[in-house]
């Protein structure tokens, strides 16, 4: 036995041999501390050497025999014990011990962690907790800390926030100590409970920890046997319990950092599982990222990852949605390869509409057999879908052969497909069909849409089904709905096409009531009344619009004006003119002719006066210029061929040329008509002076001369015939020039009158084709007889009158002018409304 003194010097050393302990005696008579089998576990192992023989060196184990003698000291430095031991470093796992009497025993794991764990849950975390983990008379072992762990944060429905930052900090503080080896199946469990709790900037920062130490532990591993160990990583189920996690959480950012970070980690290479490509593809789908989603699979892909059935329900229908058919039909006939995957309906429902909707029917309605094959009941949504894609398709048939067969299901169609597959047979034509399908939908309790109404009555106006049209337009309004502007038009445009002017008037009224714009329509049935010739009704119409503040524009009151016009209607077209005038409308060259012709077919006498008030009406420069021609030289100040000057050089023959000759064809029948030759014959020259028929006389040398008249009128032609024969007159008598023929090109049409006129003076021309035609000595011959001299100066010989009937008799009606000429139409209309 040492001294007091000694003994007392030995306390000092207490804190430094914390972690060291000798084994006692294996002889339990040798033993001095407390027999009777007691077992006491000593917190604080302080011991001190009596002597030291020179087999201390070696262990009990070994055969060695204990050649020193120990005494254990309590706190204070009071002797517990003492006994033969054998001095040596402490190895963790190995001296770690409890007396049974004088015996030793191994310190279990099960002791061992239950100590961590009193520690833990007594001081919580903190720095006293970290100071007494350091105090412990035992170095822990991984094992231990794990099993720690595990009781410390068990069972999962007690651990609350502060027990799993208790568990965390134990964590962090076996992370500094030199006897600390990396477990995934700690790191696993904590994920698991910070994930329950809901912490997920905890679960991202542990996460962060477990990768730098799964680069330690593969480090390590790749130099002990030079490779990484891949999927067989301890720490492969962490890692993708934390990816699982972060996607479930929603977490998209951080769970596919998380997921880019393990495909990069060279010691998790190939660790990713199915469920955790599985929650990262649901994140991005759900998330409205088809593409990324797409990305993940690529990469499932290449990892060789098997993809198992809740894969294919993720990927097969969200490739169908994003218009990728044939990748979606690749990975459907995978899946049934596959032994022990069965496609969901799901899947059949995805396919069987993204196929329908792209067109690909007879795809999808294969599949829709498949799915019924594989016992897969379709649901009222996919019969709904299937008879909308084949409707929409134009296969009318085909979808009603559905809709039987949904009703045969037992499926009630709702209201929408109702209406669609009444408006199909509407609009096919099927009218009567769609009829009883609207009475079975009223029956079923669905109140039709204003759409389906204006589909119906739509389609029965336009078949000119009116009595049918109005019915359902009562129908609607009686039902409480507002007709569409569709609905409104459809039915007046069947009353307009029917002539019902009445009923269209009350359907107006209606429609301007309802708040719609009713100027349009209303001048649209007025185009239509003047466009069938029911001039009358048009004036009706117009009437009517008047009475009810509608107002139409110049373009159809000048429309009807023209057609009142073309129907003798005089005395209510002077009214419409007034009107057309009054709004500040121009009337035109070409609306001045039209009304001059008129006076020229005129055999009236009082209808002739109308048509000189109306042709007053128009307040045109060429009326001025028509009066002016008709006055004596005195009155006009000038003689005619300057008068008749001075108006074509006020005209804009780049804006009216087409204009102009129409006006020139329609003045010299009327000139002619009024027997006026000689301001015929004036009106001609300054015509062709101002290139208005540049074409008409065309000299060819000394061969052949021709005048082409098949672009004039009766008049203008005999006027161009007359004057033309007197200028070739002149030149062959007075300059001696006789070509070899001359040629009256007229056309089919002015043959026979212009090769009449020169019968009456004996002409040589004659008549083969389209052509009066004569030698030019004939025609010189021809050109010295007094009668001609006469005819060519003067003017159209007697029996004008009988010629001019038979003008009459050939052309009735302006049309052959307007045809001949072909006047360009205005080119502004002026719009203004009054």
């Amino acid at each position: 036995m040492l001294s007091l003194s000694r003994r007392s010097s030995l306390k000092s050393t207490i804190a430094a041999s914390l972690f060291r302990l000798l084994t006692p005696s294996q002889n339990p008579s040798s033993s001095s501390c407390g027999g009777g089998g007691t077992r006491k576990l000593l917190p604080f192992g302080v011991l001190r050497t009596r002597t030291l023989s020179s087999s201390a060196s070696s262990p009990p184990d070994d055969g060695g025999g204990w050649t020193e003698e120990v005494e254990y000291l309590d706190e204070a430095g009071e002797v517990i014990c003492s006994g033969r031991g054998f001095v040596r470093p402490v190895d963790p796992g190995r001296d770690a011990h409890i007396l049974v009497g004088d015996r030793p025993r191994p310190l279990s794991d099960a002791a061992a962690a239950a100590k961590i764990l009193e520690i833990a849950r007594r001081w919580r975390w903190g720095p006293e907790m970290e100071a007494h983990l350091g105090r412990l008379h035992f170095v822990p072992s991984p094992r231990q800390l794990s099993r720690a762990l595990a009781d410390l944060l068990q069972p999962a429905g007690i651990a609350g926030a502060s027990t799993v930052d208790t568990a965390l900090g134990l964590l962090r503080w076996a992370r500094r100590q030199s006897w600390y080896a990396p477990d995934g199946g700690a790191y696993a469990l904590l994920l698991d409970r910070l994930s329950a709790a809901g912490d997920f900037d905890g679960l991202q920062a542990l996460f962060d920890d477990m990768m730098v130490d799964a680069g330690a532990v593969g480090g390590r591993e790749e130099s002990a046997v030079g490779t990484s160990t891949g999927r067989s990583s301890p720490f492969s189920a962490a890692a993708n319990r934390a990816i699982q996690h972060l996607a479930r959480a929603g977490r998209l950012e951080v769970s596919f950092h998380c997921f880019k970070v393990v495909c990069d980690h060279p010691g998790l290479s190939g660790a990713l599982e199915t469920p955790t490509y599985n929650a990262l593809i649901n994140l991005f789908l759900s998330r409205g990222l088809p593409y990324k989603a797409f990305e993940i699979y690529e990469s499932m892909e290449s990892s060789d990852c098997t993809m198992d059935a809740a894969t294919y329900d993720l990927l097969v229908p969200a490739l169908a949605r994003s218009g990728r058919l044939d990748a979606a039909l690749k990975l459907y006939e995978e899946m049934k390869s596959s032994p022990g995957l069965r496609p969901s309906f799901s899947i059949y429902s995805s396919l069987v509409d993204s196929l329908g909707k792209s067109g690909r029917l007879d795809q999808s309605l294969r599949l829709y057999r498949e799915m019924q094959g594989a016992g897969h009941r379709p649901s009222a949504a996919m019969f709904g879908t299937m008879i909308e894609s084949f409707i929409k398709a134009g296969k009318l048939d085909a979808g009603v052969k559905l809709w039987e067969e949904m009703k045969g299901a037992g499926f009630r169609p709702n209201f929408g497909l109702y209406t669609m597959v009444v408006e199909a047979h509407a609009k096919s034509g099927r009218l009567e069909t769609a009829a009883a399908l609207f009475s079975e939908m009223e029956k079923a309790g669905f109140l039709p849409t204003p759409a389906t109404y204006a589909s119906l009555i739509e389609i029965h106006s336009a078949s000119g089904q009116v009595d049918a049209a109005m019915r359902l337009y009562s129908s609607m309004v009686s039902a409480g709905m507002r007709p569409g502007l569709n609905t409104y038009t459809a039915l007046l445009s069947v009353l307009a096409n029917k002539k019902l002017l009445d009923v269209a008037g009350k359907i107006l009224l209606e429609m301007k009531a309802s708040g719609f714009s009713v100027d349009v329509h209303a001048s649209d049935m007025l185009m239509v009344y003047i466009k069938d010739g029911s001039t009358n009704l048009a004036l009706r119409w117009l009437q009517f619009m008047g009475s009810v503040g509608i107002r139409t524009n110049n373009f159809i009151v000048r429309q009807l004006f023209e057609s009142c016009m073309r129907t003798g209607l005089y005395e209510s077209a002077k009214p419409l003119l007034e009107t057309y005038v009054g709004s500040a409308a121009k009337v035109d060259l070409i609306l001045y002719t039209s009304i001059l012709a008129h006076l020229v077919r005129c055999k009236e006498e009082a209808k002739e006066r109308q048509l000189m008030g109306i042709l007053s009406t128009t307040g045109h420069k060429a009326h001025a210029f028509m009066c002016g021609l008709f006055m004596g030289p005195e009155q006009r100040g000038e003689p005619v061929l300057a008068f008749v000057r001075e108006f074509f050089q006020g005209m804009d023959y780049e804006l009216e040329e087409g204009a102009a000759r129409y006006f020139v064809n329609v003045l010299l029948n009327y000139l002619v008509l009024m027997g006026q030759m000689n301001r015929a014959r004036c009106v001609w020259k300054v015509a062709y002076e101002n290139k208005l028929f540049p074409k008409a006389i065309v000299f060819d040398h000394n061969i052949a001369w021709s005048l082409d008249v098949r672009s004039l009128s009766v008049g203008a032609a005999l006027v161009a015939v007359v004057h033309t024969l007197h200028r070739f007159r002149k030149r062959m008598l007075y300059y001696g020039v006789v070509p070899r023929r001359i040629k009256l090109v007229t056309g089919p049409t002015l043959k026979m009158v212009i090769a009449q006129v020169l019968a009456s003076v004996e002409s040589p021309f004659e008549v083969s084709k389209v052509v009066l035609r004569a030698p030019g000595d004939s025609v010189l011959e021809w050109f010295k007889k007094p009668i001609v001299q006469q005819f060519l100066l003067n003017e159209i010989p007697t029996k004008a009158d009988i010629l001019m009937h038979r003008l009459n008799v050939l052309f009735p009606s302006s049309a052959p002018e307007v045809r001949s000429l072909s006047p360009p139409k205005p080119i502004s209309l002026s719009k203004a409304m009054y």
